[in-house]
């Protein structure tokens, strides 16, 4: 394996199942998935400065910008368990944020080991996940057509009794989601691409299938 941790980043459209394969890769490799969204939430909460200034331009409710999203991200890098190697979950999402990341790992030795691309079909997503729904307690996720509870009504993991679903889970919507992630997303697999380090999967199989060819990635780019 190489001295500096491994950095990976999963690429794809919503629902393509980037927060289930980096959860099965933190869980099979010791890797820490960072999300966006989690990483913004615990920088709030400790108090950082570039905490500070996220809550600040939150509370006036704004986007968060990318030098403060950055400032966060160097923060929690410097943290002893990131050593392990860490998966970043949605983030880059524009080119200019892939340039400023690999400025910010080469800074300290560090390069993307590998960009998964998470290749799905459009309309194949959109019956996906206009069709997904939650358990409100433990936040188990269902399906209408692949994966109903095996006691309708009944959460199989906790039993509860109470479901959500995402007022965003439409078709209309989805479809304009995914429409503006393929053009978000074409500069960053042209990027990566040209660093030698996309590695496309096809992410419409069996999701072990999935987490077995990350695997193999992972222990390709690490050996």
């Amino acid at each position: 394996m190489t001295d500096a941790p491994p950095v990976l980043i999963i690429l794809g459209p919503p629902g393509a199942g980037k927060g289930t394969q980096a959860r099965m890769l933190e869980e099979d490799f010791g890797l820490i998935q960072l999300s966006t969204g989690d990483l913004l939430r615990a920088a709030v909460a400790s108090g950082s400065d570039a905490g500070l200034r996220a809550r600040a331009v939150m509370e006036a409710g704004q986007l968060v910008s990318d030098e403060i999203v950055l400032a966060i991200l160097k923060d929690r890098m410097a943290e002893p368990d990131m050593a392990r190697g860490i998966i970043l979950d949605g983030f880059p999402r524009t080119a200019g944020q892939a340039a400023a990341l690999d400025a910010l790992l080469a800074a300290s030795g560090q390069k993307v080991a590998a960009a998964i691309s998470l290749e799905v079909d459009d309309e194949a997503m959109i019956g996906r996940i206009s069709g997904r729904y939650t358990c409100a307690a433990c936040g188990e996720g269902y399906h209408d057509s692949f994966k109903q509870p095996a006691r309708a009504g009944v959460c199989d993991k906790c039993g509860g009794v109470s479901f959500t679903r995402r007022a965003d889970d439409n078709a209309e919507t989805v479809r304009e989601r995914l429409r503006a992630y393929h053009i978000q997303t074409a500069p960053l697999i042209a990027h990566y691409e040209n660093m030698g380090v996309l590695e496309p999967i096809a992410a419409m199989g069996p999701i072990a299938r999935i987490q077995q060819e990350l695997g193999t990635v992972l222990c390709r780019v690490t050996a």
